[in-house]
């Protein structure tokens, strides 16, 4: 029995010659590996966030052979993710502005693709200083020319933003330095082979409850990036498969505070169930919000189902996109693959 008991029927999209390419983000977990490989018809790319690179440039990580099995059986091409430990700002910083390392992490990324044999490699750098922007440009492009010679694809995985304002607040100014304001959306899309646009994490952990990708923030992001002359064809639109839930910690060494985390559609259905809540529709946000109490304090939850996936899914078709990024495979409301179609090999 399903928690929203709302008339909705779920229903593919309307199909075309050839969908939009379907890229999804997996760990070396057991939950995402086996709902690949009960739904790898359906995934155009497995993007496996399992290497990362330090500040010499060097790449250490290594995907289960799981993955590789069966994206070998159902011909998934694979574009294995490679990202700043622990989103690292010293470490980034240092790859993106010191010339040798920028070098010796081409040469790197050159390498991985020739000995993985994949498809392509994605960038995760997150946590870029907007001072290092046109060095993380300059990055992009040496990275390109290397990986591109080894025969493969290279991306990069992108923080949204709708503006260049920094904010009134500390919180605001944060975000905006460290996270969205940093990445030159136009010059990375001449250079890479397309972007994952991650329209999710709007809310966090360390912010406020609200929705994980509130649909006026996601179409304005969108009318950001294409503002900047970022063409359609070179954009792979963000879609969230988890789902955010805020609740109050307590540690003898800290004390007390707000907590919010990511979790899969049926962790957090399984809370909000034992609480005895019951979510509402936001009509305007297209995602279920819950709030409940428990012994006197409030805790809340923003889920992303089917119904929220498939509204966000819709704008992949209407701006003519290359595809969708959907992080992360396991998390995901089963209701979801009723809404993609197998993918033409």
């Amino acid at each position: 029995m399903r928690l929203f008991p709302m008339l909705f029927v779920v229903a593919p999209l309307a199909a075309a010659a050839q969908g939009p390419e379907a890229l999804w983000y997996v760990r070396n977990s057991d939950d995402g590996i086996a709902s690949f490989a009960a739904h790898a018809d359906r995934i155009s790319v497995i993007a496996p966030q399992v290497y990362s690179m330090d500040s010499t440039g060097a790449i250490r990580g290594g995907m289960d052979p799981r993955i590789i099995a069966i994206a070998r059986e159902h011909g998934v091409k694979v574009v294995p993710l490679v990202m700043n430990p622990g989103f690292s700002v010293s470490v980034l910083h240092r790859i993106a502005t010191d010339p040798a390392v920028r070098t010796a992490a081409a040469r790197a990324l050159a390498s991985l693709c020739r000995a993985e044999r994949v498809h392509g490699i994605q960038l995760d750098f997150e946590n870029l200083h907007v001072g290092d922007r046109d060095a993380f440009t300059a990055l992009a492009r040496e990275a390109a020319d290397s990986v591109h010679r080894a025969g493969c694809e290279l991306s990069a995985a992108v923080v949204p933003r709708t503006d260049d304002d920094r904010g009134p607040l500390p919180y605001h100014q944060y975000m905006y330095d460290y996270w969205r304001g940093a990445y030159d959306f136009k010059a990375l899309a001449d250079t890479l082979d397309f972007l994952s646009y991650m329209t999710y994490a709007q809310h966090t952990g360390g912010s406020t409850p609200g929705p994980v990708a509130g649909y006026p923030w996601t179409v304005a992001s969108i009318k950001y990036v294409l503002d900047a002359g970022v063409p359609p064809s070179k954009l792979s639109l963000g879609l969230a498969s988890y789902s955010d839930y805020w609740s109050t910690d307590y540690d003898p060494r800290t004390g007390s505070r707000a907590r919010g985390r990511d979790m899969g559609y049926e962790a957090v259905t399984r809370i909000i169930r034992d609480a005895g809540a019951k979510p509402r529709w936001d009509k305007t946000q297209r995602a279920w919000v819950a709030a409940w109490e428990r012994n006197g304090v409030f805790e809340h939850a923003w889920i992303e189902d089917a119904r929220a996936f498939r509204d966000k899914l819709a704008l992949v078709r209407k701006h003519g996109f290359r595809g969708y990024s959907v992080w992360l495979l396991g998390t995901e409301d089963p209701k979801v693959w009723d809404l993609v179609e197998k993918v033409r090999r």
